[in-house]
């Protein structure tokens, strides 16, 4: 299975829609996925089921959330335990979120220095997540995990990356997700040494297997940005001129950098998804994405237009995003 994270420390930039989308996009297009909620807020949770299967879900002992799969590591008798996932969808099973996950931010941070000393409990709690992940994808014979993150660069962040064999970066074009390009770079390559560093300092009888977090990124998708006659407002246009040299400098860290680049040409940039507007409250009423919105969901008239559209950004951006992770085709 290959695991594909979405990160950025700034919040607003789509990224759990993002998320959602692509997870019914390759389910659509008959892959077998599985979305990871690693985000405390469990927004992702919150898109996928209504607050009656929620609810349902938090009534029950115990709770079938990634949260009832880490408390044994966490209360210290034992390993993961992982739940069932929550099928959203033909194809797509869900990893269920819990709030309650913000409680295992101070064991994560504790057991990454400890690490350094070849601490097994340390490696079972760091690798915790990538655990779960990869037991879910087994399960559900899952070819592609998606996970999805809070926007901060704390301990769960780390952990839940480390899981990533590549990163995707979703972006807006304003000052503040540009700054954030500027922080997820130098942070993945820190944690990626920081990581190497450890599983060479690892028990060599460990009887479970360390990921290798490699979290290479693959481009960034920008999202949110609105569009006049098929050109780009010209407020947003200015930070979308600064994307392509801020990804490569930051994140790349690309040496020689072109001083002609264009985000539409930039080979790096894997998508710009427009505002959709009106579609999306009539997505989370349905509990649908976007692009298959139908008449009796409220998509009439030119919204039909509209989510044909979707579907095909969100159709483009799975296959990119497919091609660069080498994911089998199809028949």
């Amino acid at each position: 299975m290959k695991t594909v994270a979405f990160f950025n420390n700034k919040g607003g930039v789509g990224k759990t829609s993002l998320v959602y989308h692509l997870a019914w996009m390759f389910a659509e297009k008959g892959h077998r996925v599985v979305a990871a909620d690693f985000d405390p807020q469990a927004n992702l949770t919150s898109i996928c089921l209504d607050d009656d299967r929620l609810e349902e879900l938090w009534r029950t002992s115990p709770r079938p959330t990634v949260s009832s799969s880490i408390a044994p590591l966490k209360r210290g008798r034992g390993d993961i335990d992982p739940q069932d996932l929550e099928d959203i969808h033909t194809g797509f099973g869900l990893v269920v979120g819990d709030l309650g996950l913000s409680e295992f931010e101070d064991d994560l941070s504790a057991m990454w220095s400890r690490c350094v000393d070849g601490d097994e409990r340390a490696f079972r709690v760091t690798t915790a997540f990538s655990r779960l992940l990869q037991l879910a994808g087994e399960k559900f014979n899952a070819d592609i995990g998606l996970i999805d993150v809070g926007p901060n660069l704390g301990a769960i962040n780390r952990a839940a990356l480390i899981s990533a064999d590549y990163v995707v970066v979703p972006a807006a074009p304003d000052l503040f997700s540009v700054q954030g390009l500027e922080n997820v770079g130098p942070r993945l390559i820190a944690w990626r040494h920081e990581w190497t560093d450890r599983i060479n300092r690892a028990p060599d009888d460990l009887d479970f297997e360390l990921p290798a977090g490699e979290m290479k990124p693959i481009g960034y998708v920008v999202s949110r940005h609105s569009v006049f006659e098929g050109r780009q407002v010209k407020a947003f246009r200015k930070w979308l001129d600064r994307l392509p040299r801020v990804y490569r400098e930051k994140v790349e860290q690309s040496a020689r950098i072109p001083h002609d680049l264009d985000i539409d040409a930039d080979r790096f940039c894997l998508g710009q998804l427009k505002d959709y507007r009106s579609l999306m409250p009539m997505a989370q009423e349905a509990r649908r994405p976007m692009f298959l919105l139908r008449p009796a969901d409220g998509a009439i008239g030119g919204h039909q237009g509209a989510v044909r559209t979707c579907y095909e950004d969100f159709s483009n951006l799975a296959d990119r995003i497919a091609r660069r992770i080498e994911l089998d085709e199809i028949a």
